[in-house]
C-alpha cells in the first residue's frame, strides 16, 4: 500500500503529505538542524493566511534584552532540540514506531482522526471495538496493521470549557504524557503526534499547542534516553503557524532564543510535568517552632518608629503569621475532632426523639458539600449494582405528570413494609430512581392504603434517606400527596416536620380518598394497585364509580 520515496517534497522548509508514499525519519527535517532553521523565519506556507496575528516572538520591536537577569525555565538542551522534528501532514505517512489518535471515549472510527482508519484498513476498527473504550486524558495502544508504523496509541482529549480552563488543560496535559508513557512501555522509541483536539471539543488551538510543547518538553528532560524522536504534525496552515512560534520558547536553540522566551513564556507553564499548578492544592508542610532558650532580661533600647516594624516582624510571633502557615483555615485533624465532639455530645445528651420510639436523630447537620460528596457515592454504588429484584417489588415506580405537568414518583407502602427487607439496597435504588427527577420540580405520591398495621422504617432513617438525595430534592420537590393517611401516620408526619426537615414535610398534602387524589394528579397519569381501589371503597363507601386506568377495572360504590 505504501511506498518509500527518496526525496520528500518540500514547500516553506516543511515537508508535504505525499499521499500513500512513505517518509522517513530522515527526511524529516530536524528542529535544531541549521537549514531547518533558516526555512523558518516565520514565512507563510500559504501566502493568504496572514501573519499578522502570529507574530514572531523572537524579532518583536524593544523586548530583545528583557531577561532582566532572570533564569530560565526550559534553557538550551541540545540533546533534547535533537530529538524534536516538525511535520507537514498526517502522521501515519511517517515511518515511526507510534502515531497518535485523537479519538472520543467509545474509540470510535467516525471519531478518530480523519483519514486514519482508511489508511489502516478494518482490523484497526476490530482491535479497538475490544478495548473497552478510554477515559478522557488517557490512552490505549493497538497494532498499526496497514501503517508504516508499528502501533497506534488512542488518546481521548477534553472538551473544553472557560469555567473548566484547568480542568482541561492538565487532562489534554495527561493526554500526551500517556501516549510517551506507552510508548517507552511497549519499547517503543519514536512517535509522531498530531495536534490532540477537535473542532467540535472547542479547545482553542494555541493554548492546546502550549501545552503539548511544554508537556513534551518535560517528558523529555526525564526520559530522553528512552525517546530518540517526537515529530508534532500539523495539517492546516494555522496550526503549522503556530507551532513555528511556540517551539523556540520550550526548545530553544542558541542562548538568543532562549533570552527571548523568558519574556515570551506565559506566566503558568506548569509543574515539572507540565500540568497547571493550583496553589489551592498544594500541601504545606510547617515545620515545629524551634525551642527558645530564655535570656536575662536586658534594658529596653529606645527605636526610632520606622524601626518598629522590623522588630515586630523577626519576633518569635513571626512564626505562627507566616503566610504559607496561615494560609490553612483549620488544621484537618483539630476539625475532625471538633465535629467527632459534637456528634458523642448529640449521642450522649437527652434524645427526645428516641424515647419517643422515632429512631436515632442525633449527630450535625451536613454540610452541602457533605451532603453533595454523600448523594455522589451513593449514586456511583447504584449506578453499579443490578437493583432488579427491588424494581420488580413496585415499592418505588414512575408515574406520568401532575395537573400541572410536573413527573411524579409513586411509593406504594403496602409494598414496601410487606415485602421490602434489605434497607441499604433500597437506599441505593430509591437514589437511582429520584436521580433524573431530582433535577426540576417533581411530585410524590404515596399510598398508604391498607399499610397502618405494618411496621415502618423510624424516623432515624428517614433522615438519613433524606441527607443522601440531597438539598437539591429538597429544593426541587413540591409537594408529597399522601393518600389515605391514618392518624399514626399524621403523627410520624408530624414529628418529621419537628425533628427532620421543617421545609420538606410541611409539603404534605393529605388526600382521604381517590376523587381527592385526581385534583391533584389526573387517574390516567397513575397506575394504581388493585387493592387501592379496594381499600377506598372499604373506607370511604358512597356511590359513583371508580375506573382503574391501567386494567379499565370498573369498582361500583354502594
Amino acid at each position: 500500500m505504501y511506498r518509500t520515496v527518496a526525496t520528500a517534497t518540500t514547500r516553506g522548509g516543511v515537508p508535504t503529505d505525499n499521499g500513500d508514499s512513505v517518509v522517513t525519519l530522515d527526511q524529516v527535517p530536524r528542529w535544531s538542524d541549521a537549514e531547518y532553521r533558516s526555512s523558518l523565519e516565520y514565512e507563510n506556507e500559504d501566502p493568504s493566511f496572514s501573519n499578522s496575528y502570529f507574530p514572531n516572538p523572537l524579532t518583536s520591536p524593544g523586548e530583545e534584552n528583557s531577561s532582566n537577569g532572570m533564569v530560565s525555565r526550559f534553557p538550551v538542551d541540545h540533546e533534547i532540540n535533537s530529538k524534536i522534528y516538525m511535520w507537514r501532514g498526517q502522521p501515519w505517512n511517517l515511518e515511526v514506531d507510534a502515531v497518535v489518535n485523537s479519538t472520543n471515549e467509545n474509540l470510535d472510527e467516525a471519531h478518530s482522526s480523519q483519514g486514519l482508519h482508511a489508511a489502516a484498513g478494518p482490523g484497526l476498527a476490530e482491535e479497538c471495538a475490544t478495548l473497552g473504550g478510554c477515559r478522557t486524558g488517557m490512552a490505549k495502544v493497538t497494532h498499526a496493521y496497514d501503517l508504516p508504523a508499528r502501533r497506534v496509541i488512542h488518546t481521548v482529549g477534553p472538551k473544553y470549557a472557560v469555567k473548566y480552563h484547568t480542568a482541561a488543560e492538565n487532562a489534554l496535559s495527561h493526554c500526551y504524557r500517556s501516549c510517551l508513557e506507552l510508548l517507552i512501555e511497549n519499547g517503543l522509541r519514536s512517535i509522531a503526534m498530531g495536534c490532540i483536539y477537535t473542532e467540535a471539543k472547542n479547545y482553542p488551538r494555541e493554548p492546546a499547542a502550549h501545552v503539548a510543547i511544554r508537556t513534551v518538553r518535560r517528558f523529555l528532560e526525564k526520559q530522553k534516553v528512552k525517546i530518540t524522536a517526537v515529530v508534532f504534525c500539523t495539517s492546516t496552515s494555522s496550526d503549522t503557524e503556530i507551532y513555528k512560534r511556540l517551539l523556540p520558547l520550550y526548545f530553544p536553540r542558541d542562548k538568543h532564543e532562549e533570552e527571548v522566551a523568558i519574556s515570551k513564556l506565559p506566566a503558568d507553564v506548569g509543574d515539572e510535568n507540565g500540568e497547571t499548578i493550583i496553589d489551592e492544592r498544594k500541601i504545606r508542610i510547617k515545620p515545629l517552632p524551634k525551642k527558645t532558650i530564655a535570656k536575662p532580661p536586658q534594658a529596653p533600647v529606645e527605636l526610632p518608629v520606622s524601626d518598629v516594624g522590623l522588630v515586630r516582624r523577626n519576633s518569635n510571633l513571626d512564626t505562627y503569621l507566616d503566610p504559607a502557615f496561615m494560609s490553612l483555615i483549620k488544621d484537618p485533624d483539630q476539625r475532625r475532632q471538633e465535629q467527632w465532639e459534637k456528634t458523642a455530645q448529640a449521642k450522649g445528651g437527652f434524645n427526645c426523639a428516641k424515647m419517643l420510639g422515632f429512631g436515632d436523630l442525633g449527630g450535625s447537620p451536613l454540610s452541602a458539600a457533605e451532603e453533595y460528596s454523600l448523594h455522589s457515592r451513593y449514586l456511583a454504588k447504584a449506578n453499579s449494582l443490578n437493583l432488579s429484584e427491588i424494581a420488580e417489588m413496585k415499592i418505588v415506580y414512575r408515574g406520568g405528570v401532575d395537573s400541572e405537568g410536573r413527573p411524579v414518583m409513586v411509593v406504594v407502602g403496602a409494598h414496601f413494609l410487606l415485602r421490602c427487607l434489605e434497607l441499604e439496597r433500597f437506599v441505593l435504588y430509591v437514589v437511582k430512581e429520584f436521580e433524573p427527577l431530582i433535577q426540576k420540580p417533581y411530585t410524590i405520591v404515596y399510598f398508604h392504603s391498607a399499610a397502618s398495621l405494618q411496621i415502618q422504617p423510624d424516623l432515624g432513617w428517614m433522615r438519613r434517606l433524606q441527607q443522601i438525595l440531597g438539598r437539591k430534592h429538597q429544593r426541587n420537590l413540591h409537594a408529597i400527596y399522601v393518600l389515605h393517611p391514618t392518624f399514626h401516620l399524621k403523627a410520624s408526619i408530624f414529628a418529621l416536620q419537628m425533628f427532620v426537615d421543617n421545609v420538606v414535610w410541611k409539603k404534605v398534602v393529605y388526600a382521604d380518598r381517590l376523587l381527592q387524589l385526581f385534583r391533584y394528579v389526573p387517574r390516567e397519569q397513575l397506575t394504581i394497585p388493585d387493592f387501592v381501589f379496594q381499600h377506598d371503597l372499604e373506607v370511604n363507601g358512597g356511590k359513583g364509580l371508580i375506573v382503574d386506568p391501567r386494567t379499565k377495572y370498573v369498582y361500583h360504590r354502594p
